[in-house]
């Protein structure tokens, strides 16, 4: 018997009808109709009206303006209950909040989460401009900052299996870089990542490691760095000292309390 065909002896064709509604709808802003998603996932409208009231009635999707479906938070405060990942944010945030306002940048905290990059906490530039990007956001491995950390601090076998998993669901627009083990092995050896952003102009994002006390990532905190036109303001270089100095004391809040193996 093929893999596929092992696959296929426990499909549950409702509870896959149940996450394409979910999974469409998360990446959509202004709702949809029943029909629209019936398009978009390539099926009848019929076939997805029990399924979306059950959904509505659980709180995972809300009807609105007569027949738009739009998704709820519930997923969202559900993630939030995961314990490691919320006692990692609370410690986190405080020293997210020092390093924003002595850096006068925003700043975020990510983990690697069953092949994505996910930012789990977020704190805004004390000042009236800046580049933030939201909590729940999936990002890369191979072409962001947070993702070269997080790859280059673990051992062969980890990364080897983190690589595996971002390959198998992302898109080919994001190929894994010839040098990539030689640029990280740079950033492990001078212990942060500086690199310009491959998604926004004009913005050198900057990562450094939060770790456990067997040395490996369980974190990467990055701030997406603007020059600011005010002479005052810090420097790029004191910027980078700062968000090492963040990631190093975030690291030391939390060693102890939490293991390596719970994120």
């Amino acid at each position: 018997m093929s893999v596929e065909d092992d696959s296929d002896r426990y499909r549950a064709p409702a509870l896959d009808k149940g996450l394409d509604i979910l999974e469409l709808l998360a990446r959509i802003d202004g709702g949809l109709t029943q029909a629209e998603i019936a398009k978009a996932l390539g099926k009848s409208p019929n076939e997805f009206y029990r399924m979306l009231d059950r959904l509505v009635r659980r709180g995972y999707v809300q009807r609105q303006d007569g027949d738009r479906f739009y998704l709820t938070l519930k997923l969202f405060g559900l993630a939030h209950y995961h314990a490691p990942v919320r006692r990692l944010v609370s410690f986190a945030t405080p020293l997210m909040r020092e390093f924003s306002n002595r850096a006068e940048q925003a700043c975020h905290l990510a983990i690697f989460d069953r092949g994505s990059v996910i930012v789990i906490a977020q704190q805004d530039s004390p000042t009236y401009w800046g580049i933030s990007i939201r909590v729940g956001a999936q990002i890369n491995l191979f072409n962001t900052g947070s993702g070269h950390v997080l790859l280059a601090f673990r051992d062969e076998k980890h990364r080897k299996m983190m690589i595996n998993e971002q390959q198998r669901q992302q898109d080919e627009d994001v190929p894994m870089p010839s040098d990539l083990d030689r640029r990280l092995q740079v950033i492990k050896e001078q212990g942060f990542e500086t690199m310009d952003s491959l998604q926004t102009t004009g913005v050198r994002n900057i990562s450094a490691p939060v770790l456990a006390l067997d040395g490996y990532a369980l974190a990467a905190l990055t701030c997406p760095y603007i020059q600011p036109v005010n002479s005052n303001a810090p420097s790029y270089e004191q910027v980078i000292q700062y968000v090492r100095e963040a990631a190093r004391d975030i690291s030391e809040t939390v060693a102890g309390t939490l293991d390596n193996a719970e994120i």
